[in-house]
């Protein structure tokens, strides 16, 4: 039987054949440009420099969006260096909930120790001053930059002719380190778990590839310790399990058994953070709660929550697929709010799902021709390294909480980058490699690619200045997500209620009412949602508004504190309506009556308690609420010029003198006011 002839590896699309080695500066006219290029030294250091200089005007911003749950309102970060341990032994969201066995807000819970715990020290070295950790944050991304082009600048050392390489190496970097969609993950300091796991993500891969090429154990074991990390801090990195072997299998001539022994490390490391990870959090997998804010694929049915088919589920899936395509090539509208519903709920017979599912079919399709053909270009490379990276955050394997985020797209856009800029290294394609004369073309287009892209970076930087700023430009482009529109209505909630003038106050609580009404039209049983537009409705005195919201808080969270305390300060501000303007003493009675039940700390339901009984003739009743107001607060001569005025009424003129001495005594001091 004829011998069958082993297949050749190809040189990468546009690339030339393995003939020079990487480094060598072509002669001619253009060997100045050629050198320029090749000297991956200043090209290092340029882009550092840009990754650190673009996000520079975040270093005087506040904090923003997730930080609470992992800095600013996170009991453990804020114990500084003496909360690490806790920190490693728990779920992530441990320290934020504050409560033991609610850390497990979505389906198998988080364990990312590594970027809190490094919060804790930054904590405890400068405490709630964002400038350090917006430093750190940058300075971690400039390095991620770097990295990803040296790492490069290795994987592709085989097809080095005529510094096909470096070039490849070099505008993949560029166009990643300038890519707007990064801006969610480095603007704002939660963003670093995702930097620090493409550290130890690219660290593992760097090492691996020194590992086989110099056939030295030391940097195994970099190798394994750097995935360690990277899992650690987030773990997205598992993907790299099959990002490395992918690797050696495209831009390495080994056998299966220097394969294996390549992973064997990696594996050892995967396994010590799987084991660690069990002992924290024993379910690894769980049925995601039936609650919209942390599982996407719910549904409003009138009266309960209900599944998506498994269709709407997977076609909106798909969607998402494209929509991630459609902001990696133009990111022109980012926001950091993609939760229900700013991605609707999708059918397959929508034509923005099938063009998805024909664009990843004739991707992934074409990646594995080229693949198993023998043809292992860059292009089919980037591909798989793409749509490997995003399997994990495409809730197809596991859900994550939510339909999608920029930051997902971090580790992904590698991939982008890289098929992005062989393909423009095709217009320099020669038969000796690269045409160093026809380079103008690609890089001239790189070049207003990555100036639309800096200043598209630059300014959208500014948006996310602290969690104010974010939200309210976010919501121009995210009316449909019931998270952000009820943020804005807490805010503006908290405003209406601080505001002096009483015409801007109106205007700020009924601007509340209108976004919490939106978040609630969205997501019904929004509990954030009603509670504050409850709230919004009591100040404006729509109290039967605010008393049935307070009441929906209570059916839908009979646990959470602040709905008795809410409902009560609504049905007292209603009893104040019908003891002042109705004069109707029996229902105010009865509504204080209810609002005391609730909350037997409401101050103004006592007075009014104490005020209303007297006007009924019950002076004991009186008397009684007054007294038990001058317990709470003893300092305040009003309190006490209110049960003088009781003890008036019953004809107590001895108790009466005494508080009235009282509150004379008090007013000539700094005092308690009502």
């Amino acid at each position: 039987m004829k011998k069958q002839k082993k297949p050749t590896r190809s040189t990468p699309t546009g690339g030339p054949p393995q003939t020079k080695r990487s480094g060598d500066a072509p002669s001619g006219k253009s060997g100045g440009i050629a050198s320029f290029f090749q000297n991956t030294r200043l090209q290092s250091i340029l882009i550092f420099t840009i990754g650190f200089l673009l996000y520079a005007n975040t270093l005087g911003n506040q904090w923003a969006q997730d930080d609470t749950v992992v800095i600013t309102n996170n009991m453990l970060t804020k114990q500084g260096i003496a909360g690490v341990g806790e920190i490693f032994s728990n779920d992530s969201f441990y320290g934020y909930v504050k409560v033991s066995g609610k850390a497990d807000l979505v389906s198998g819970g988080r364990y990312r120790p590594l970027t809190i715990a490094m919060f804790a020290v930054l904590y405890e070295i400068v405490g709630q001053n964002p400038f350090l950790f917006h430093f750190i944050t940058v300075l971690l991304y400039a390095f991620t930059c770097l990295l990803l082009y040296r790492t490069l600048l290795l994987l592709l050392h085989k097809y080095n002719g005529q510094g096909y390489a470096e070039m490849l190496a070099w505008m993949t970097a560029v166009l990643f380190t300038v890519h707007p969609i990064h801006t969610e993950v480095t603007a704002n300091i939660k963003g670093c778990d995702e930097i620090v796991t493409m550290l130890g993500s690219l660290g593992a891969l760097f090492f691996t590839l020194r590992s086989v090429d110099t056939g030295k154990t030391k940097y195994g074991v970099f190798a394994a310790v750097s995935l360690f990390l990277g899992l650690l801090a987030k773990e997205n990195t598992v993907t790299f399990l099959a990002v490395i072997p992918l690797a050696l299998y495209y831009f390495r001539d080994i056998t299966f058994t220097q394969q294996v022994k390549a992973g064997i490390p990696l594996l050892i490391a995967f396994a010590l953070f799987f084991v660690i990870r069990s002992a924290v959090l024993p379910e690894l997998f769980s049925k995601p709660p039936m609650e919209l804010m942390n599982n996407p694929y719910v549904k409003w049915t009138g009266d309960r929550w209900i599944e998506f088919t498994g269709g709407e589920k997977y076609a909106t899936i798909i969607y998402t697929l494209g929509q991630y395509v459609k902001l990696l090539i133009a990111p022109i509208t980012l926001t950091h709010d993609y939760y229900p519903r700013h991605v609707g709920i999708m059918q397959f017979s929508d034509f923005s799902v099938i063009a998805s599912l024909i664009l990843h079919i004739l991707l992934a399709g074409y990646a594995v021709w080229r693949m198993w053909s023998g043809k292992r270009d860059v292009i089919s490379f980037g591909i798989l390294f793409y749509l490997l990276t995003l399997s994990i955050v495409s809730n197809v394997i596991f859900p994550i909480g939510t339909n999608m985020g920029e930051r997902f797209l971090f580790m992904p856009s590698i991939g982008f980058c890289l098929v992005v800029s062989a393909l423009l290294l095709q217009l320099t394609r020669a038969k000796q490699g690269i045409n160093f004369q026809k380079i103008l073309a690609p890089v001239g287009i790189l070049a207003v690619v990555v100036a639309a892209f800096s200043l598209k970076t630059i300014l959208r930087n500014q948006d996310w200045y602290d969690n104010k700023t974010l939200v309210f430009t976010d919501v121009t482009t995210s009316p449909n997500s019931a998270k952000v529109q009820a943020v804005c209505g807490m805010i503006t909630c908290t405003e209406g209620i601080e505001e002096k003038d009483p015409v801007k106050k109106q205007e700020l609580l009924r601007r509340s009412v209108a976004y919490n009404t939106r978040a609630l039209e969205i997501h019904p049983t929004h509990k954030s949602a009603l509670l504050n537009r409850g709230v919004s409705y009591n100040h404006l005195g729509m109290y039967d508004e605010a008393i049935a919201d307070q009441r929906s808080v209570i059916n839908i969270a009979p646990s959470d504190p602040k709905g008795p305390i809410n409902l009560s300060a609504a049905l007292g501000g209603k009893g104040k309506y019908y003891e002042d303007e109705k004069q109707d003493l029996d229902n105010a009675l009865k509504l204080f009556t209810e609002s005391i039940a609730l909350d037997s700390s409401n101050e103004e339901t006592i007075w009014h308690l104490g005020t209303v009984n007297a006007k009924r003739a019950n002076y004991t009743e009186s008397i009684k609420w007054f007294k038990r107001l001058t317990t709470i607060r003893p300092n305040d001569p009003t309190i006490w010029g209110g049960l003088e005025w009781a003890y008036s009424l019953a004809g107590d003129t001895a108790n009466a003198a005494a508080c009235r001495q009282k509150a004379a005594q008090l007013t000539q001091q700094p005092t308690e006011t009502k």
